[in-house]
């Protein structure tokens, strides 16, 4: 196939592809039968997978081995997390309140297992960053919470200031709890410093198989009470039997990831080369949240003027996948309220498109959505061309 014609993927924040390793790895489970709570030679194989993936999550994360709990993604990780009734020391504890920022994906946004009338949204600037005073203000002498803040943000790739926000929930007497679904494989994951109880990931992020992901937590003395109720399995803290191909694939995907979330320099590269090229087109281009310290493989833009439903289908049709701000489930256009609450006009707000690159993303890649974007652009609205920033 001509590279013309090549399909290009560039919505790895919604979900990247596949690694062949990790593919790999998952059908030699899958070619192996085995319940892993089985004692039998063949149980004691899927046991193998399971751990071996774990201590791998672990190192991506920086975290012990044992504080690696499975589940079956993003979402469940974060219901999990969200929890009023967490053990610390061996003591059951109620947590008060939920203190969210505005700009958290929906899985947070929606309280988790904490009722909506105990919910604290707190605002962000026009990067999107958490207002800390605000916080701080919140925070202070309330009776003990959880303070839920993801890491990097799905739309803007604007990464939280996590370290003072787990100092500002250490010195208040709150829980922390870190989404870091976005930022696996793409900055540097550590619980210690960021004084984190709690972090979440899900492996389709960074090139793993769909429907598993974890919870991490900082110390095995101090972990949320568990969602799914059954055996035994994850330590008690997760019951089902265990989806041995999917987290073997996780394990395998975190190999790689480690590697490139220590080297980023490849996807800033690429992360120029577009929004340089983006200016080009259009000096009235604007990359929201541009000062702001991002994750290197998204950008955030819009062309006031241009509709990002109409731009996604003409991408579309050109075999070329990218994202609007935001998306809900039923995949229509929505106005993003990452956007809406760092104070985007709702016009502009309806016209933001975003890229996210990973792990397979190329130069070509990126200079095909280059050619492609003036002609979509004099197509859709030829003005937008002329108008200065």
């Amino acid at each position: 196939m001509s590279r013309q014609n090549a399909p290009i993927y560039l919505d790895h924040n919604a979900g990247a592809p596949l690694r062949p390793a990790v593919r790999e790895t998952m059908i030699e489970a899958l070619a192996d039968a085995g319940n892993a709570s089985s004692v039998h030679g063949h149980g004691r194989r899927a046991r193998g997978r399971i751990e071996a993936a774990r201590e791998k999550v672990a190192r991506l994360c920086n975290a012990k081995t044992r504080a690696v709990t499975f589940v079956s993604g993003g979402t469940e990780a974060n219901m999990t997390a969200l929890s009023p009734s967490w053990q610390d020391q061996g003591a059951p504890v109620y947590l008060d309140k939920l203190y969210n920022s505005a700009v958290e994906h929906p899985s947070v946004m929606t309280g988790g297992r904490f009722a909506v009338a105990d919910q604290v949204v707190l605002p962000v600037d026009s990067s999107g960053l958490v207002n800390l005073d605000k916080l701080e203000e919140a925070a202070r002498g309330a009776e003990p919470g959880l303070i839920s803040v993801m890491a990097a943000n799905n739309e803007t790739g604007v990464i939280q200031p996590l370290a003072e926000i787990g100092d500002i929930a250490n010195r208040c007497g709150h829980f922390f709890h870190v989404d870091a679904v976005q930022a696996a494989g793409r900055m540097t994951i550590d619980p210690d410093a960021w004084k984190a109880d709690a972090i979440t990931l899900s492996a389709h992020k960074f090139g793993g198989p769909q429907g598993i992901g974890a919870v991490v937590v900082r110390s095995t003395a101090r972990v949320p009470s568990a969602l799914m109720i059954g055996g035994g399995q994850e330590n008690w803290r997760r019951g089902g039997t265990e989806n041995v191909a999917a987290i073997a694939g996780f394990g395998a995907a975190c190999d790689a990831a480690l590697e490139e979330a220590a080297d980023t320099r490849h996807l800033i590269r690429l992360r120029a080369r577009l929004e340089t090229g983006l200016r080009a087109v259009c000096p009235a281009t604007v990359i929201f949240a541009e000062t702001a310290d991002r994750l290197a493989n998204t950008s955030c833009f819009a062309v006031p003027g241009i509709s990002a439903e109409t731009a996604l289908i003409a991408f579309d049709l050109e075999r070329v996948s990218v994202s609007s701000g935001s998306a809900c489930s039923s995949g229509k256009v929505s106005v993003s309220h990452v956007l809406t609450a760092m104070g985007v006009e709702e016009g502009l707000a309806r016209c933001a498109l975003r890229l996210s690159m990973g792990w397979n993303t190329t130069e070509d890649e990126i200079d095909r959505f280059l050619e492609l974007w003036p002609k979509i652009v004099d197509r859709l609205n030829p003005e937008a061309r002329h108008k200065a920033a």
